[in-house]
């Protein structure tokens, strides 16, 4: 694949992703959690294979106080990851810049057979968590383990049942994947690419949504479109 297309995703990420910052009904957040985590694992995939660079999606930090006096720390609660899987595992990516460069006991993670918890700790005043619950199947914690590479933490879940192919990474985005299959019955939307279904899905939105979603998906619209045209003069 090329840079453009790599590059179109991310477009296509950072522009979901406005559009779950100014979402308030938890359906429509859930549903957009959806899209985007697809697409992150889409590409994630392209820019390995690339053996590209590409910088990580932005996260806005909320500040707090810690326990000192003289240093502030932030809490970020990370939403982005992508997924791949083998027989025995599940592999999630997360990515953050610099993060290879923790000592090993600052970066765990907590596990159940259910759900997993990524722990960055003090990576350039700042803790990171993301939390994934309701995992589509259950895990071998014992067996599950996690490393650090270059911007990256790559967490490996080990399945209690090997061999069986998870179609989706929680119970809730399969749930929110059979809404949509459902609503859209036609073959063609599953069939076009990553940004025709997005303008599918979106239009759907606009049009069944009340007068505050409309002005919601409008702006993030708008917003979006005003983005693309400052990257262009940048080029």
């Amino acid at each position: 694949m090329s840079e453009a297309k790599i590059s179109e995703l991310k477009n296509d990420i950072d522009e979901l992703n406005e559009l779950l910052k100014l979402a308030k009904r938890k359906r429509v957040q859930d549903l957009l959690t959806v899209e985007v985590r697809k697409l992150e694992t889409e590409w994630i995939k392209l820019r390995d294979s690339a053996t590209s660079s590409v910088t990580p999606m932005e996260v806005t930090p909320v500040p707090t106080t810690s326990a000192t006096v003289h240093e502030k720390r932030y809490q970020v609660k990370l939403n982005g990851y992508g997924w791949d899987q083998s027989d025995k595992y599940i592999k999630v990516f997360v990515t953050l810049k610099n993060v290879h460069n923790l000592p090993k006991e600052q970066v765990y993670c907590k596990l159940t057979e259910k759900s997993m918890e990524l722990i960055v700790e003090n990576l350039e005043n700042k803790d990171y968590t993301l939390l994934i619950n309701k995992l589509l199947e259950p895990i071998n914690v014992g067996e599950s383990h996690w490393k650090q590479k270059t911007d990256m933490v790559v967490i490996f879940l080990a399945k209690q049942h090997p061999n069986i192919k998870w179609s989706h990474m929680t119970e809730i985005e399969k749930k929110f994947e059979d809404q949509r299959n459902n609503r859209f019955k036609s073959d063609d939307f599953d069939k076009k690419d990553p940004q025709e279904s997005i303008m599918s899905l979106m239009k759907n939105m606009y049009e069944t949504g009340d007068d505050e979603m409309k002005r919601m998906i409008s702006k993030a619209w708008y917003e979006g479109q005003q983005k693309q045209k400052t990257s262009t003069l940048d080029l």
